[in-house]
């Protein structure tokens, strides 16, 4: 009897509902079908959708399929009237490339490209005399490719590493890189050389991206503006192995050689080469239509619809691919599938408002942009909310609910939860409780750290939430060997585990929007108590 009470008390204290089930969000639930889904998800993971890249023609047509979507519902379109809250992103491109070696000028994608994103302000020129040729640029545990040469207002030149294996592996490089180029930024280089063995077999579809200019898109944030104005500017030039031993060959080596001696000895080999190297960037800037969209539904307790809960999944993908025969990544699974949940509880939340049933706290459905191109959408939208983070009490996120990981095969009745701990204790109980009364299927929560090697918890658009003290759940089904392919396609979606999925967020959402208090936050980002 003594620990009965105690967990009423608990559940009193905390403003969550008690009773096992409410008959009424049950009703309501019902209106998430596996039928509604396919029938939304066949159109937004078309080959007319063409991947839903995020600036191109398929994102747009995703964005308008949803604006309309919600509109039919009469749901709010809270920017100003409008569902569309409009991102300012742009991509930067290159007006001029030229690069020169001993007075002779050398072929765009061919022989080198520069970086556009390494080009700031209106771009570049210089002329330098000597290049120096520093390995692969390691400077750690006691090896330092730097040691013994000047490199101050100098060109570096160094070997890219191998083809990274996986997806890890690809992350790992990327931030040796960033701490390369730190190093020689900090050090007063004038310019990083790297030799990529990717360019010395240049497609067609690599010629024509960058002809029209397709460089990376960029989010005009105010911190990426200032940071225009300060930023020491370090060009990266990328070269080819043939680009590569014209340079080497004024100091009597190749890039073979060169491997082959570091390897052999595990000594660096730098050294100083005297050869001509001219560089010229004109730097050139292309605005790109991009938009999260966003449906409002108004609580109905007086004092509750102040607050609000925010439901998000990203509606962008990756495109088309530049090979193969099947060149459209559909994204059925990623997150085809997390946008149509998204469209669903909108539906099931508005029917229920029109019947007398609507939720006591206001509720934002919101499927965001840029997700696949590092988190842009979300950014955004937490730096320029509509309704202040201050009263925005959670976000439930919906990333990839179609599919069954290999972990899980032979019990696929699962979902990932990340993040609903990492700040909030009453958010994970909340949770866990939904889902004891309603679904009941597992919760793995083998991710749900922040030392996960997967970086999972900062990976998708709830994290742009939690950065900001927001209370997070994350719904996931994990990786598998469609994703970012053109294999994830809608014939391996399993709706029915899918709509389940789904219904476990609308059950979870419904106790958040109609409980008598807002989960308390008390725990730092770093998980320490509050």
């Amino acid at each position: 009897m003594k620990k009965k009470f105690i967990y009423t008390s608990l559940v009193l204290f905390l403003g969550f509902n008690a009773c096992a089930q409410n008959k009424t969000a049950i009703k309501y639930s019902k209106g998430i079908t596996k039928e509604k889904s396919y029938k939304h998800l066949a159109i937004l993971a078309s080959d007319e959708y063409e991947g839903r890249e995020t600036g191109k023609k398929g994102a747009w047509m995703a964005a308008d399929y949803i604006k309309n979507h919600f509109k039919s519902l009469g749901l709010k379109g809270p920017v100003k009237g409008e569902y569309f809250q409009p991102i300012d992103m742009a991509t930067n491109t290159l007006a001029q490339s030229i690069v020169t070696i001993n007075g002779t000028q050398k072929e765009l994608l061919k022989d080198f490209i520069i970086a556009p994103s390494s080009v700031t302000g209106e771009g570049f020129t210089f002329n330098n005399k000597a290049v120096v040729v520093a390995g692969y640029g390691i400077n750690n545990n006691g090896y330092n490719d730097f040691a013994g040469v000047n490199i101050q207002d100098k060109v570096v030149m160094i070997f890219k590493d191998s083809s990274p294996a996986d997806r890890t592996e690809m992350r790992k490089r990327m931030l040796d890189q960033q701490q390369k180029v730190e190093y020689l930024a900090q050090n007063n280089a004038l310019a990083l050389v790297i030799v990529d063995p990717a360019l010395d077999n240049v497609t067609e579809a690599m010629v024509s991206r960058y002809n029209n200019g397709e460089g990376p898109l960029v989010m005009k944030t105010k911190e990426y503006l200032e940071s225009l104005k300060n930023k020491k500017s370090l060009p990266i030039i990328t070269i080819s192995t043939q680009t590569a031993n014209e340079i080497l060959k004024s100091g009597g080596s190749s890039v073979e050689a060169l491997k082959k001696q570091l390897a052999d000895t595990k000594k660096p080999a730098s050294k100083v080469i005297d050869v001509a190297f001219c560089a010229t960037a004109v730097r050139k800037e292309n605005a790109v239509r991009a938009e999260n969209v966003l449906g409002f539904l108004e609580g109905t307790d007086p004092v509750l619809k102040k607050e609000v809960l925010v439901l998000t999944a990203h509606y962008d993908h990756i495109g088309i691919s530049t090979t193969g025969t099947d060149k459209v990544n559909n994204g059925a699974d990623d997150d085809g599938s997390g946008t149509t949940a998204i469209l669903l509880l909108a539906e099931a939340f508005t029917k229920a408002k029109k019947e007398g049933h609507g939720p006591k706290r206001s509720i934002l459905f919101m499927t965001v942009v840029g997700e696949e191109k590092g988190l842009l959408g979300s950014e955004w939208y937490s730096e320029n909310p509509i309704f202040p983070l201050k009263n925005t009490i959670t976000n439930l996120n919906i990333d990839m609910i179609g599919r069954v990981d290999a972990d899980h095969e032979k019990n696929p009745d699962y979902i990932y939860i990340i993040g609903s701990d990492m700040l909030s204790s009453d958010l994970n109980n909340l949770g866990i409780k939904a889902n004891k009364d309603y679904i009941n299927m597992d919760l793995d929560m083998r991710y749900n750290n922040r030392t996960d090697p997967n970086r999972f918890y900062y990976r998708s658009d709830h994290y742009n939430f939690a950065k900001h003290n927001i209370p997070v759940i994350f719904y996931f089904n994990g990786v598998h060997p469609e994703y970012h392919a053109p294999g994830d396609e809608i014939d391996k979606i399993n709706f029915p585990l899918m709509t389940r999925r789904a219904q476990l967020v609308f059950f979870t959402a419904w106790e958040l929007a109609n409980g008598a208090k807002r989960p308390v936050v008390d725990k730092n980002e770093d998980g320490s108590p509050r």
